[in-house]
């Protein structure tokens, strides 16, 4: 693999870049609370050749979500079920507009 190609792969959103404690550290929270967001199945870190578990920028954006909800007060397993449904509704309104966009290009309407 080519140094340009590694470089790439920082830019991936999904690329497991971040050891367990690094991310802990950057979201100011416990290498607990990841396991915890992690056991509720929230997010699923992808393990390195050695068991370790490595964190993307996606799931860390994830992760700091349901660490705000959990700040707030929200026990843990619910603020993981509000994150889900968070990105499932997100998902859908992104499919939604698709579908529009497809079909107004499809059938064009014209102003007389």
């Amino acid at each position: 693999m080519t140094a340009d190609a590694s470089f790439s792969r920082l830019d991936d959103d999904d690329y497991p870049a971040y050891t367990m404690g690094r991310a802990a550290e950057m979201l100011g929270t416990t290498q607990g609370f990841l396991r915890a967001i992690g056991e509720a199945r929230l997010i699923t870190p992808l393990r390195s050749a050695g068991g370790h578990r490595r964190y993307s920028r996606y799931q860390l954006r994830i992760a700091a979500r349901a660490r705000e909800l959990v700040d707030q007060g929200t026990p843990i397993e619910a603020a993981c079920r509000i994150v889900i449904l968070e990105d499932q509704l997100e998902e859908a309104q992104r499919i939604n507009a698709e579908y529009r966009r497809t079909a107004e290009s499809a059938n064009p309407t014209t102003t007389p």
